[in-house]
């Protein structure tokens, strides 16, 4: 028999011939077995080792006479000891290959009765966003409430034929990947796809139905600038394919086609929003909150943690119940029978595709909430869909504002972050006026930063130079501190005035 404990040294024992199998056995060309062999007879010295292919059948000859001559035995005994190896062989690699496809295999995780009932009862409740957030919180998602929440449902629609996505956005070290790897750590292992660097070509060789209905995380947009192209055509036509020239076991030089279906859903993290604008309009583009109060939070959660005062099992548990639910969701067809009641602000910019956006995350919520929808059949088809509810709608529009409300902003999110801090300090300083050097120092801000915030305002009209009258020296004003306000409200009214024309028509 052939034994095969040490993989590096497999031994093949008989009556008259000793065997051993050097370096083991490769598994990735079957139409060829080639080994290295160290042969002799029991009890002697004289070795002889060699390099083959047990499939040439002039190489195993010459070997065969090579071994009889060498060893002194006959050809007939060598013969079947190297015919039985070879079978003996076949049937170990058969087995090593069945052992890799199952470790390539997704870990599907079965569900015990219990954890259904417990995910299915959770997804029939009550306030099922509001609980979700909470234990999303539980979890260990520190603050940054409505962004957690967009990004689990986004992460969720990755289930459905629609797929949303998502870019984090923010300065360095305020957390934008903590946030992304904290929230997909609440989705199953076997749904998500983890990348840090990816050659241009890779997601071309990935089998035809792998990514489908995947979640792809991108650690740093900068280091994925290669493959952001085909992300882009996976995202908009929901497949990508390339053609390239193969050679085939003839030496016949064909063209092949690779195909990639999908769709996916993409998330990935940057501090460059302008860089990456053709992503970004395919994205819901979440800033990360970079304030004081955010701060406080994540220091005193570090604290806890530090102390050994954070309960590791409640997190534990939180985590579980939550992939348990993403595991029951099952595909279904969403009709929002509402959505032509439902126009976005007009200060949005690019309206086109952000309507498309704000359609895909209700019915996402919908889908969401699918254990609290009854199902419906088409009359014609036959197709199982369910319907959008008011209550849907609405809860899109309190998570949604704030997304569109920066997409109705002539301002990068940056130099957005530095304005409303700047308008939180004056107020504070009781003054409407303010120079480059007093902003520095007290909010300390790099200068080459700050000129490059204030050259922004200056050119949008948010801030203006002025001259003091005493000394004739430059200082800034603001033009208007209650723009954003005002912005806020209008889209608030907008999405409303949706909401009560609804309303209005039932």
């Amino acid at each position: 028999m052939l034994n095969t404990t040490n993989p590096n040294s497999y031994k093949y024992h008989t009556k008259h011939l000793h065997v051993n199998i050097l370096g083991g056995l490769k598994t990735t060309k079957l139409e060829s077995m080639r080994i290295t062999m160290s042969i002799q007879k029991p009890k002697s010295y004289n070795v002889l080792r060699h390099s083959l292919d047990l499939y040439n059948d002039n190489q195993v000859e010459k070997f065969t006479r090579k071994i009889a001559e060498r060893l002194e035995i006959g050809t007939s005994v060598t013969r079947r000891t190297l015919q039985d190896l070879t079978k003996e062989l076949e049937n170990h690699r058969f087995l090593l290959l069945e052992k890799e496809q199952q470790a390539a295999a997704p870990n599907y995780k079965e569900l015990t009765a219990r954890e259904i009932k417990e995910a299915e009862t959770f997804l029939k409740s009550k306030d099922l966003l509001k609980k979700t957030n909470k234990l999303i919180g539980q979890s260990g998602v520190i603050g940054e409430e409505n962004n957690r929440q967009t990004m689990f449902l986004i992460f969720t629609s990755r289930k459905t034929n629609n797929p949303l996505h998502c870019i984090s956005l923010g300065s360095s070290g305020t957390g934008k990947t903590h946030l992304q790897s904290k929230v997909s750590e609440l989705i199953p292992e076997e749904d998500k796809v983890e990348i840090t660097v990816l050659s241009a070509n890779a997601f071309y060789y990935f089998n035809r139905t792998e990514l489908q209905h995947k979640l792809i995380l991108i650690e740093d947009l900068d280091g994925a600038e290669s493959v952001l192209y085909p992300l882009r055509e996976l995202q908009s036509k929901k497949r990508i394919t390339k053609t390239v020239v193969h050679k085939d076991s003839k030496g016949t030089t064909k063209t092949i086609h690779l195909t990639v279906e999908g769709p996916v859903s993409v998330a990935g993290c940057t501090t460059q929003e302008s860089i990456y604008e053709d992503n970004s309009n395919r994205s819901f583009l979440l800033y990360i909150d970079e304030s004081e109060i955010q701060d406080k939070k994540i220091m005193d959660y570090q604290r806890l943690i530090s102390a050994g005062k954070v309960n590791g099992e409640q997190e534990h548990n939180a985590k579980e119940l939550l992939k348990n639910v993403q595991r029951v969701l099952k595909p279904i067809k969403v009709i929002n029978p509402y959505a032509e009641f439902l126009e976005l602000p007009k200060s949005v910019f690019k309206p086109r595709r952000t309507n498309s956006h704000y359609l895909q995350f209700i019915e996402a919520i919908t889908f969401y909430k699918q254990w609290q929808r009854h199902r419906q059949y088409d009359k014609d088809t036959g197709e199982e869909y369910i319907e959008t509810e008011i209550e849907d709608i609405q809860e899109a529009n309190e998570l949604i504002i704030d997304i569109l409300l920066r997409k109705s902003d002539t301002l990068t999110g940056a130099c957005r972050n530095h304005l409303e801090r700047l308008k939180t300090y004056l107020i504070n300083q009781n003054q409407t006026t303010f120079t480059n050097s007093e902003i520095r120092r007290n909010l300390r801000i790099k200068e080459s930063t700050l000129r490059w915030y204030h050259k922004q305002l200056l050119a949008e009209n948010y801030i203006h130079r002025i001259k003091k009258a005493k000394t004739k020296s430059y200082c800034f004003e603001i033009v208007d501190l209650g723009e954003y306000d005002n912005l806020r409200k209008q889209i608030d009214k907008a999405l409303q005035d949706c909401i009560d024309r609804i309303k209005g028509n039932k």
